[in-house]
């Protein structure tokens, strides 16, 4: 009896101790800040959809205006892993600023652009030397908004040198171009969508650079990346398995996306909705390295390898 009673005590101390690690730990907290865009709302889908919790992450998002804004957070450890263009995070990291890719976002598909170079619907312009000469908006300088309509135009026939560039938000963009402040504008989903009432579009300005290239992705400082290994992954991890359920659900992440970036419903059903790149490889960051060394931002292509986050490389 007494054996019995001690063999029941020592299976209960050891039940006790070997169920002490499955507590849950609490979820490890990230800083992560995304543009208010179809193009950058795989963070929303992380947290409404749980990939995110499902990883063991508690995102703290931040939603900003412009990439170099978040570019700067992150340089100043303000901010764990941003979302940018992938011309910005390729000029500066040629700077001597290290940034590094941990996973992909957005890529441009030729067949449903989600950035386009807009006019008045009024507007004479129909060939790239009627830009000549003429001033165009873009959300940043030195960005993806700046280089794709300088290569459409050189490709086309223009004199991409005679262009003037002004920095503004995308979403004053249509009644910049409406009120003859600026000519034309570069401008994302969805203001795409919400500007069709005064607007039309030009060109397709993004085929200048490629079909199929990363138009953005999430990038960390290579410091920050080696000192959590294990976020990198998870973070990784839950990105690709929102992109995978981004891509085959528009329908369901719609009311996501108009939640977040405050979307008019009737606008949300006109937007040629994003697609998301499910792995990271040089041959989709390679586009953007090329056209910034084309424009002398870079004194010359590097592999885009250099870009991409160490443990992808293996």
């Amino acid at each position: 009896m007494i054996r019995r009673r001690e063999a029941l005590i020592a299976l209960a101390a050891s039940a006790l101790a070997a169920g002490t690690p499955a507590i849950a730990q609490e979820p490890a907290v990230l800083r992560v800040a995304t543009l208010p865009s179809d193009a950058g709302s795989e963070a929303f889908y992380g947290i409404d959809m749980g990939f995110f919790a499902k990883a063991g992450l508690n995102v703290h998002l931040d939603t900003q205006q412009s990439g170099p804004a978040i570019a700067a957070a992150v340089a100043g450890g303000a901010l764990d892993i941003g979302f940018s263009n992938t011309i910005s995070i390729a000029a500066a990291h040629k700077r001597g600023l290290p940034f590094t890719f941990v996973a992909p976002a957005s890529i441009y598909a030729s067949s449903a652009p989600t950035s386009v170079l807009m006019v008045r619907k009024d507007s004479p312009m129909r060939t790239a030397r009627d830009l000549n000469g003429k001033t165009i908006g873009a959300n940043a300088l030195k960005n993806i908004a700046q280089f794709a309509p300088l290569a459409w135009v050189d490709q086309n026939g223009g004199d991409a040198s005679s262009l003037r560039f002004v920095e503004m938000p995308a979403d004053e963009m249509a009644v910049a171009i409406e009120k003859n402040r600026i000519d034309a504008g570069m401008m994302p989903e969805p203001q795409i969508s919400e500007a069709r009432a005064t607007c039309r579009v030009f060109a397709n300005a993004y085929d200048a650079i490629g079909d199929g290239f990363m138009i953005a992705g999430w990038f960390a400082t290579t410091a920050w990346a080696d000192a959590h290994p294990d976020l990198v992954r998870r973070f990784a991890a839950a990105m690709r398995e929102t992109a995978l359920w981004a891509n085959r659900n528009p329908a369901q992440s719609l009311p996501i996306l108009v939640k977040y970036i405050k979307l008019d419903p009737q606008v949300a059903r006109q937007v040629v909705r994003a697609r998301f790149a499910e792995v990271l490889t040089p041959q989709i960051v390679q586009p953007s390295i090329d056209i910034v060394a084309h424009y002398k931002v870079i004194d010359a292509p590097y592999p885009a390898q250099e870009l991409i986050y160490t443990q992808y490389r293996r």
